[in-house]
């Protein structure tokens, strides 16, 4: 019975882990195991098949968009309805900050009423209102707007929310730049000493522009001072501004024979909207490994102790040819000599 009760306890605690905890004054109420919703962009009549809402605005601006929220459950449920930062997740995913912290930039831009009450199985349409400060900044300024039910259960309140990207741009000068960091190679060496090895290259890219930009690029793994120079394509996936990601390519044919450069490039290339007359800063960066080439140096050394040994063994067998000649030679003339001894004198008439 103990060891039972302490599997439970454990399992409780790993819950109470795993739950959030809403934020301080948040409004809570009981979710319905069927709740099920959504909220698309949408215009006066309904959802208008955006994806998410991308406007370009001047400082000072004020336009109104609309969102449809769907509810698909068996009853009616209110809505809250919020506007945030928005921000990309290390995984690449677009998300909103989560109600306990406050937004400074593009989520304060936008404004909408705080509920909705939508029936069963209908759609709602609300519209909100985006102002863009007259000191705007140029460039991005990801927003996210959801529809969100806060379900309670004893002191732990858990906020789900479904929404949508709002990208809105204050017009000027676009900037779209890569900077290139942190830059790390590491030599993978094949040990056959006839097969190349690779260099696999990690590094961080990130955003250092105003607005949202992919990146396309090239890996390069020079060795023997440029004589050889193998390269990799690589690419950087969406980066707001300001945001970072790491990345990693692999640049295969590297012998590794001494110092290795290698160099990642990459051109940032506008996700969204007009990109005419964009200021484009490319980033790169360098970093250099010395490799000793093993597996070759390992061969260097068998096939020269092979040649020594070849030499050794040349040089033994002229020296017992020479040995067996001279020891010829010398039989040769013993012979002879026998051979005059054994006849005597010669005879005269």
């Amino acid at each position: 019975m103990t060891r039972i009760a302490s599997r439970l306890l454990t399992v409780l605690a790993a819950v109470l882990v795993a739950v959030p905890l809403a934020p301080a004054g948040a409004r809570t109420q009981p979710t319905s195991p069927t709740l099920t919703w959504a909220v698309q962009p949408a215009d006066e009549k309904g959802p208008d098949g955006r994806r998410w809402v991308e406007v370009a605005l001047d400082p000072g601006q004020v336009v109104t968009e609309h969102l449809a929220v769907r509810n698909f459950s068996d009853g009616p449920v209110v809505f809250a309805l919020k506007a945030a930062d928005g921000y990309l997740t290390d995984k690449g995913r677009f998300n909103m900050l989560p109600s306990n912290r406050a937004s400074v930039d593009g989520g304060t831009w936008i404004e909408v009423q705080e509920t909705v009450t939508v029936g069963p199985k209908q759609t709602k349409v609300v519209p909100f209102t985006i102002t863009v400060p007259r000191d705007a900044t140029p460039g991005d300024h990801p927003a996210g707007i959801a529809a969100t039910v806060t379900s309670s259960g004893g002191t732990v309140a858990v906020e789900s929310r479904v929404g949508f990207r709002v990208m809105m741009r204050a017009t000027g000068t676009v900037t779209a730049a890569l900077a290139i960091g942190d830059v790390a190679a590491r030599y993978e060496r094949s040990w056959n000493p006839f097969s190349a090895g690779t260099v696999h290259v990690t590094y961080t890219a990130t955003n250092d522009g105003n607005v949202a930009v992919t990146g396309n690029g090239r890996v390069t793994a020079a060795e023997l001072f440029g004589l050889a120079e193998p390269k990799a394509r690589t690419a950087v996936a969406e980066l707001l501004p300001g945001g970072s990601r790491r990345a990693e390519a692999r640049v295969a044919g590297v012998w590794g024979l001494g110092p290795v450069r290698t160099t990642v490039e990459a051109v940032p290339s506008v996700l969204a909207g007009d990109a005419a007359g964009a200021e484009m800063r490319p980033g790169s960066a360098t970093v250099t490994v010395w490799v000793l080439p093993w597996p070759q140096l390992a061969l260097v050394v068998v096939l020269a102790a092979l040649v020594i040994a070849c030499r050794i063994v040349v040089r033994r067998r002229r020296r017992r040819l020479a040995q067996l000649l001279a020891q010829a030679r010398d039989e040769g003339r013993a012979e002879a000599r026998g051979s005059v001894l054994a006849g005597g004198a010669p005879k005269t008439s």
